[in-house]
């Protein structure tokens, strides 16, 4: 298809995560500024389905909220479902980056410890179309798809979402760092669905 471009994840950084990554590295912004934002979440969405990775197409009033409250509250602990437990994972906003690193990494590594995650947020498109594109790189080593999608899904339930409850824990991870309880996470994704097993593809827009 001649919209995509063909130098995907051609420079990559050491921990090799694409450094600077632009949605004109992925798509030719020029060529589909001249399409509807249906036609592009078609473009995109075919582009990536036969890719192993994350993606959405976000509408541009969601983004803006999980913007605003990233600014505010720019990391959040999330809870990865293993088959015993939990993993915890600290995700970090850098830009429209969104970093993810496993807590036990941040705890021994502190902020040398490296990104095994990153979600790539492009609003290029988003005062002209109302949509917000999003793709992700991951270390294979430690993530495989499904656990991507599922973080991917839990910023949109917590920064996203419409409930008061559920981006007050953000709130509190945050600005009141000693009264926030790990098991509220865990608590949150049980009542919202997350926290049963994901099938593999297209991170929900669901909040």
């Amino acid at each position: 298809m001649e919209e995509k471009a063909e130098g995907l994840g051609s420079t990559t950084s050491k921990g090799g995560f694409t450094k600077d990554k632009t949605l004109d590295s992925i798509l030719n912004v020029e060529m589909v500024k001249e399409k509807s934002a249906e036609e592009i979440t078609q473009i995109w969405n075919q582009y990536f389905s036969a890719k192993d990775t994350v993606y959405a197409v976000i509408p541009a009033d969601k983004f803006d909220l999980m913007w605003e409250r990233a600014q505010n509250c720019p990391s959040f602990l999330y809870a990865l479902p293993r088959k015993e437990g939990y993993e915890f994972f600290v995700g970090q906003w850098s830009g429209t980056e969104l970093h993810f690193t496993s807590l036990i990494n941040v705890q021994t590594q502190g902020e040398t410890a490296p990104s095994q995650l990153v979600l790539y947020h492009y609003p290029d498109l988003q005062k002209e179309k109302g949509i917000v594109l999003m793709t992700a790189e991951m270390d294979s080593k430690f993530l495989v798809v499904q656990d991507a999608q599922c973080l991917a899904n839990q910023v949109q339930l917590f920064y996203g979402t419409d409930r008061s409850q559920t981006y007050a824990l953000v709130e509190t991870f945050n600005h009141r760092s000693s009264e926030f309880k790990y098991m509220s996470v865990i608590a949150e994704l049980e009542q919202s669905g997350l926290g049963r097993e994901l099938g593999p593809g297209q991170a929900s827009d669901k909040s």
